[in-house]
């Protein structure tokens, strides 16, 4: 199977109506964060099951893919590498991490890094050397932030908190609200998981956390103490 291949099958099974959806949905227009994305209208499952299917290709058939100006083939080619990711040996892995690293511009939606950086990124540095994430938090890129934060998901899966934390204080100011629920949504996910360790890290910080960045964190809580939350009185 080659790039050009996988291309023209999902242009035969693309909907031209759903094409309009998504664009809309993922914010394409001028002056919004997906500005100048391109979609033919395939939704996800089907990119999964293709995805399953050629999780063989090669790497720089994969890469082909994620470079493409067309959304769905560049989410496509990241359900390839997070297929064929557990999959591989330590070198097989480490090969996938670079391209990822190597190619992350391409990766510029949300969805192309929530549904790719936990499973590639966060997934390989789970037992490495983290510095990567610091950088990439530090970035100005919000893509690149979004990928620091979401590959912690890895890290929190497996118990392990702490870079999750660190990485959500140095995006405390962002002024992104895509960022803003990225932190919010991992910070949750610590709770449902340590709700403790969740309100540790909240009670010294909540009162300066952006408005949505909390909404998120706190969803899960009970109601009462959602509201006190968001009241400022805890």
């Amino acid at each position: 199977m080659t790039a050009a291949l996988l291309r023209a099958e999902l242009a035969s099974i693309a909907k031209p109506q759903d094409a309009v959806i998504l664009a809309r949905f993922f914010k394409t227009g001028k002056g919004e964060y997906g500005y100048g994305d391109v979609f033919i209208g395939v939704k996800v499952p089907p990119l999964h099951k293709i995805a399953r299917r050629e999780r063989g290709l090669a790497l720089s058939e994969t890469q082909k893919l994620i470079r493409s100006r067309i959304h769905e083939e560049r989410l496509l080619g990241l359900f390839i590498l997070t297929e064929k990711f557990p999959r591989e040996d330590d070198a097989g892995q480490r090969k996938i991490f670079d391209l990822y690293i190597k190619n992350k511009k391409h990766i510029n939606n949300w969805d192309l890094v929530d549904l790719s950086a936990p499973g590639v990124v966060g997934e390989y540095l789970r037992n490495r050397d983290r510095k990567l994430l610091y950088k990439l938090a530090k970035s100005k890129s919000l893509w690149d932030r979004r990928i620091a934060m979401l590959s912690c998901f890895a890290f929190i899966r497996a118990n392990d908190f702490k870079t999750a934390f660190e990485i959500a204080d140095l995006l405390m100011k962002a002024s992104e609200d895509l960022l803003h629920k990225a932190v919010g949504w991992m910070i949750r996910e610590i709770g449902n998981r340590d709700i403790k360790a969740e309100e540790k890290f909240l009670r010294p910080r909540y009162k300066k956390m952006p408005r949505t960045m909390l909404r998120y964190a706190i969803e899960k809580f009970p109601e009462k103490k959602r509201q006190a939350y968001l009241k400022g009185k805890i």
